[in-house]
């Protein structure tokens, strides 16, 4: 028999993210090892956690990849493989396939990058989605065109949160658009404009169970936000007529989409029009935009660091999420013409932590009051676009 060995994760993440996940799995006798991009060599990494790093080349393909970490695993026994940025999750699926770790395979990944297929598996799980069609058959989409109302918005099938979004106002709008996409039109999805609040559900699953949900709603759609605009969220009343549903919604919609152990952020529509909830998106990662650092400020639980012990625990089943708070939170954020904003004049009790990035001014609330936090993030938000406020063209593809 083998002596026993320290069980070894492979991190993979083109973006740099993940810290605590790291750190959280070398606190539990893990082995670590990351595989990111050589441009974010000099990231600032948790060194200290990290028994091995190695770099990837721009454009190399996942064939070279899975040849690159088969070579590594001669020499480094994996035990599980984790994607900690959406845009990792087909290669570290497509590695756990090719190397039989224990994990997400490729078909339940695709319910989480693929907007087209994981609206086909929430309606197929009868969960209200939307008015959508796949850009595919042109046939189909003149008929959805005739039949559904305008406007419309043409989403890119695996891209994250707005980038590549495209409003379309009438018919004769989408044709062009589609010519100029040529070849990669199979790639969107046609979907109803929906006009409502949206809003988020973190959660924490752990054998097929929702076992932690923290729902939250953001100031302005992110599609909004994405052309120029104050980001903010925050969490609403517990107990609430909306959180009751979206929590009963977002359980159903776990265990459509397959998500056996892991974090999830999906994201709803509230329907101004009729008052139902439509979902929009679901991702089996923790959310961007400092959501997870509001999560813990309202609760005590880190997304990352549950989401590294539900790894460790794996298939036995034994993960025990500890005990939370039941405060309120809320993130303001934005871009700032200036280098390194002064945010020393928000300056009210509820301000529990202040963001420090280059060329963004941001911050987190916490208060015990569900009412303060969103009035308070209104009124900084009027600040925020007079004090900090630059805008930046939308983006067509993710930056680091």
């Amino acid at each position: 028999m083998p002596e026993s060995r320290p069980m070894t994760v492979l991190c993979i993440t083109t973006y740099e993210k993940g810290q605590e996940f790291m750190r959280e799995c070398k606190r539990q006798g893990w082995r670590v090892i990351l595989l990111t991009a050589e441009k974010l060599r000099d990231a600032d990494w948790p060194r200290e956690s990290l028994d091995d790093t190695f770099y990837l080349p721009a454009e190399i393909l996942i064939p070279d990849i899975v040849k690159a970490v088969s070579h590594l695993a001669r020499t480094h026994k994996l035990d599980r493989i984790v994607a900690l940025d959406e845009y990792d999750m087909e290669t570290a699926s497509t590695l756990r396939e090719h190397l039989r770790i224990p994990g997400m395979g490729l078909t339940t990944m695709r319910y989480f990058r693929d907007k087209l297929a994981m609206r086909m598996r929430a309606l197929d799980r009868h969960l209200r989605v939307p008015d959508f069609v796949p850009v595919v058959n042109h046939d189909d989409i003149r008929y959805y065109l005739e039949h559904v109302p305008g406007p419309w918005v043409l989403k890119p099938r695996q891209e994250a949160s707005a980038i590549g979004i495209k409003k379309i106002h009438a018919a004769d709008d989408l044709w062009p658009i589609l010519d100029q996409l040529g070849d990669k039109q199979s790639s969107f999805l046609l979907e109803k404009f929906v006009p409502g609040d949206v809003y988020h559900v973190d959660s924490i699953v752990s054998e097929n169970e929702v076992v932690f949900a923290n729902v939250s709603r953001y100031g302005k759609p992110p599609m909004n936000v994405a052309h120029g605009g104050v980001f903010t969220t925050f969490t609403i009343a517990r107990g609430s007529d909306a959180d009751s549903a979206l929590r009963g919604i977002n359980r159903e919609l776990v265990a459509a989409l397959g998500l056996v152990r892991g974090v999830a952020h999906a994201e709803f529509i509230h329907a101004h029009a009729n008052g139902k909830f439509y979902f929009l998106e679901c991702a089996a990662r923790v959310g961007g935009a400092y959501i997870n650092e509001m999560v813990e400020a309202a609760t005590g639980i880190n997304l990352w660091r549950e989401w590294a012990r539900i790894e460790i625990a794996g298939e036995n089943g034994g993960y025990a999420l500890p005990p939370a708070r039941s405060e309120y939170a809320g993130v303001i954020l934005s871009l700032a013409r200036q280098e390194n904003p002064d945010t020393s004049s928000y300056n009210d009790p509820e301000v529990y932590f202040r963001i420090k990035k280059h060329h963004h001014a941001g911050l987190i609330l916490r208060s015990p009051d569900p009412n303060k936090i969103p009035a308070l993030l209104e009124h900084y938000a009027q600040r925020f676009a007079q004090e900090f406020l630059a805008v930046e063209p939308p983006r067509d593809k993710p930056t680091a």
